[in-house]
């Protein structure tokens, strides 16, 4: 079982997407716990305060160190984390090997960064790794962070009901998936390619492994090149 604390200043944003879907039967089967908690929960100022204007002068308003310090401290003397991740547009892009890593742990913190950011104390002391779904900027890193449970979740073994199917996602081999098809055979005049109702096994895989490369040449060629440099 993985474990997964999420900490947010806007903790409403995370419990209805942990509540559906992959991530809902990883916690049904008993293959994921994730819990939320509130920075308000921690802070020590009488009105709940978590945040103050940066120093400098600039604008915007910044998550202040003692709440979070002392939520990831109360954490980690309960057990040991493998990972303390922060959620910030300047980390490390996101990539399903990071997923496929991740899936591998025992106990994660994710920290949802707000406002203009988290005093960078918090960066230097606390946190092991700092990851970016793009190079976009959102109103906090909650979003991101269910992003990332929910690619972790699916890849623990026994939560997808067909264990191939993580196997042959995008990405997976630094390709884009091939195009897919389902019933009915002939719809509209539009028909699927004959080799996928084949049943030559052997003539499908070669047919998805050139429309693989096909597809990520045209629109990823920065995957296709390191494709082509790894094998």
């Amino acid at each position: 079982m993985i474990r997964i604390d999420l900490i947010s200043a806007v903790p409403g944003l995370l419990s209805s997407p942990l509540e559906h879907s992959i991530v809902k039967r990883a916690k049904d089967g008993n293959y994921l716990e994730v819990f939320v908690h509130d920075l308000r929960d921690y802070t020590t100022d009488k009105h709940r305060k978590i945040d103050d204007y940066p120093y400098g002068g600039s604008s915007g308003m910044v998550l202040s160190a003692q709440p979070i310090f002392d939520c990831i401290r109360s954490l980690q003397a309960e057990r040991k984390y493998d990972e303390v991740i922060f959620m910030a547009p300047d980390g490390e892009p996101f990539t399903q090997k990071i997923a496929n890593r991740l899936s591998l742990l025992g106990n994660i913190i994710i920290l949802c960064g707000h406002y203009k950011g988290v005093d960078q104390r918090v960066r230097e002391v606390l946190i092991t790794r700092e990851i970016s779904l793009g190079d976009f900027v959102l109103s906090g890193g909650e979003l991101p962070a269910l992003a990332i449970v929910d690619a972790v979740a699916r890849l623990i073994p026994g939560v997808l009901g067909d264990a191939e199917s993580a196997l042959e996602d995008s990405f997976m081999d630094d390709l884009l998936g091939p195009p897919v098809y389902t019933r009915p055979p002939d719809f509209e005049g539009l028909k699927v390619p004959d080799v996928l109702t084949s049943g030559n096994h052997a003539n499908i895989k070669k047919w998805e492994t050139d429309q693989s490369l096909e597809r990520t040449k045209a629109r990823r060629p920065d995957l296709y090149k390191k494709y082509l440099n790894e094998h």
